[in-house]
């Protein structure tokens, strides 16, 4: 079995492992990129599988650059989502210590 890169069977193994947990449409994208560079896929009713070990450094370097940007992107998005949830309890809290105010009268008229 011959191989066209340099790629250690664990660095494609983490490859393989990290395009398995993205979203679709995610892996839809590394499959255009392998469409595009003319690699064969094998499909049957399992899913679309590629021999990794096949593919040249160029293909896996940039596979790798997509993982790494999609993976950016959901801590990007975890970090807002985490951001938009304190700042919507901070609101929430300063409402309510605002609804609590008590004035009383003297105060209204000094």
């Amino acid at each position: 079995m011959s191989c066209d890169n340099t790629y250690t069977s664990k660095e494609l193994d983490n490859i393989k492992h990290s395009i398995e947990i993205m979203n679709k449409q995610d892996q839809i994208e590394i499959l255009k990129l392998l469409s595009k560079h003319l690699c064969k896929l094998n499909e049957n009713k399992s899913g679309i599988f590629v021999n990794m070990s096949f593919l040249s450094n160029e293909i896996l370097e940039q596979m790798k650059q997509y993982i790494e940007y999609t993976q950016e992107k959901a801590t990007n998005l975890a970090t807002m989502e985490y951001q938009k949830e304190e700042f919507k309890k901070s609101l929430l809290n300063e409402k309510e210590d605002k609804d609590n105010t008590i004035v009383s009268y003297s105060a209204i008229h000094s």
